[in-house]
């Protein structure tokens, strides 16, 4: 069985696609799939999306790629959707959010300064209700480390992971988990696979990002996570295990990271 930590099934590149996917992956031995919110304007969809598949669960956050066009108040409306959304079971985390210095935009400095700051509220958020994060950590390793050290939420979990050694035993110390999806895949993604060989297996998760993140057997197609299993098996590779010992490690891991998450799988 596996579980696809990191999936936006709500993306509009799935159409009315969405739970066909779902069962599908569900058919592949996908147990379940974190589907994370980006804006307000998904909160409620996401939340729906994830009732509506059975192997399916939620996170609500702000994506630092939305904060643009953000508003101070989406910070509050964020911290009243989580607090009415404890009592749902379906409900895992906060996420996906984070920083991205990748893009040109979000790197002016008044950009930098309301990516961080939406950041450091998220960070708030999921400290005082005791919830894990998902973060989005491109190009920003060091920042977003910092931030995680000033406001310490409950573990959770760096999505694609693309960082150097020091940076993944970082994460760890602070009891983060580390995402691992497609992009290990590709023969020339030297780094990301010396640490997907190398790192402790149970701080290892697997996710496929879809619809992005292809693996290469696909690309550039659509991603999904049907194809969670098979990315599992090139970790399994990578290490010289069985994928079935990867499948193991990665739920224990998964439910460690996640730890709502536990009820639901159980059911």
């Amino acid at each position: 069985m596996w579980i696809d930590t990191h999936c936006h099934l709500d993306a509009h590149e799935f159409g009315a696609d969405s739970l066909a996917v779902a069962g599908r992956a569900a058919e592949q031995g996908v147990s379940m799939i974190v589907i994370p919110a980006v804006e307000r304007g998904n909160f409620d969809v996401v939340a729906a999306l994830a009732h509506a598949a059975p192997n399916a669960s939620y996170a609500l956050g702000i994506h630092p790629i939305y904060v643009p066009q953000a508003r101070d108040e989406d910070l509050a409306l964020l911290r009243t959707a989580v607090e009415a959304a404890l009592g749902d079971p379906r409900f895992v985390a906060i996420g996906e959010i984070g920083l991205d210095f990748f893009i040109p935009m979000l790197c002016e400095p008044a950009m930098r300064e309301k990516q961080e700051r939406f950041f450091r509220e998220q960070l708030r958020i999921a400290r005082d209700f005791d919830l894990p994060v998902l973060t989005h950590v491109r190009r920003s390793q060091d920042q977003v480390l910092k931030h995680l050290r000033q406001i310490a939420p409950p573990g959770g979990i760096a999505h694609a992971f693309n960082g150097s050694e020091q940076q993944a035993q970082s994460f760890i110390k602070l009891g983060m988990h580390l995402g691992f999806g497609g992009a290990m895949t590709f023969t020339r993604a030297l780094q990301i696979r010396r640490l997907a060989a190398g790192l402790p297996l149970d701080r290892i998760v697997l996710e496929t990002d879809a619809p992005d993140i292809s693996p290469s057997w696909i690309h550039p197609a659509r991603n999904s996570p049907e194809q969670l299993p098979a990315i599992g098996a090139a970790l399994a590779g990578l290490r010289g295990v069985d994928p079935a010992e990867i499948s193991a490690a990665a739920w224990r891991s998964s439910l460690a990271a996640l730890p709502r998450l536990a009820a639901l799988v159980a059911e």
